[in-house]
């Protein structure tokens, strides 16, 4: 395995809180997918949940190396489950055609690895061939 981008990232679940007790924000609606936030909705802590799926994305980007740019948008990346509750990306075709030009591969992996605690959610991304 050879190792093409990390990204970790951490964030406060307060400030997660906070900005989805906001209704004027309309955080929810434009950082996640529809299925993102039907599968935090069913969970007893709503917050902690939606804090590691906005982890996983800034950690995913950044491990591409671009950020939120380029033309790659928070929609774009889906944080789902597999059946045993794996966490796992799911990226459409426009960054998976980004992936193979960036990193000048025809194939790669993406690993994930979230994780929360009170305060804070952090997630670890890592792209490989």
């Amino acid at each position: 395995m050879s190792v093409l981008g990390t990204g970790i990232d951490i964030v406060d679940n307060y400030r997660v809180k906070k900005l989805l007790l906001n209704k004027k924000s309309s955080f929810e609606n434009k950082i996640f997918t529809n299925n993102e936030i039907a599968y935090c909705k069913k969970k007893s802590n709503v917050t902690n949940c939606y804090s590691k799926r906005f982890a996983a994305k800034e950690a995913f980007v950044k491990a591409l190396g671009t950020g939120f740019r380029k033309n790659i948008n928070f929609k774009d990346i889906e944080i789902l489950n597999n059946g045993y509750g794996k966490p796992y990306l799911s990226i459409n075709k426009k960054v998976i055609n980004k992936i193979k030009i960036l990193f000048k591969v025809k194939k790669f992996n993406i690993s994930l690895s979230i994780s929360d605690e009170k305060k804070y959610s952090i997630a670890c991304v890592i792209i490989s061939k």
